[in-house]
């Protein structure tokens, strides 16, 4: 089933750009790099726009804030593992996120490209069950 298809909206986290460890190659283990992320998460949000409560809402600052201190803190080799790591924090921060579409970037990572990176989509069901 398309996300698109159910009752749930979605909440955007547009072009987040974070500084850290990321890659393989000897030098990106010791300079830090800019990180590019982009986030949707599938949450129903009508309950806070009823109430008009943020505790009734998906908190995009909380979100945020938990990606940032995880890029910064955390040291990957592999593109993939931190989308996928960034997705378990969205499901982790607020249960009422179900769905979410990850894209992670290097900018400037490969010669003639402007970006390199990876989307992943997961849903809470099968994410919790890897």
């Amino acid at each position: 089933m398309d996300m698109k298809e159910t009752s749930l909206d979605r909440i955007i986290i547009g072009d987040l750009l974070v500084r850290g460890i990321l890659g393989v190659n000897p030098d990106e283990r010791v300079n830090h790099q800019d990180i590019l992320v982009n986030v949707t998460m599938w949450a129903d949000t009508r309950p806070a726009a009823t109430s008009d409560n943020i505790d009734d809402a998906v908190n995009y600052k909380t979100v945020s804030k938990a990606i940032i201190a995880h890029i910064e803190q955390s040291e990957p080799l592999l593109v993939e593992r931190l989308a996928a790591d960034l997705v378990r924090i969205c499901f982790d921060t607020d249960p009422r996120v179900q769905a979410v579409e990850m894209t992670v970037e290097k900018p400037g990572a490969l010669r003639f490209a402007q970006s390199v990176g990876v989307t992943i989509f997961r849903r809470r069901e099968e994410f919790s069950a890897t």
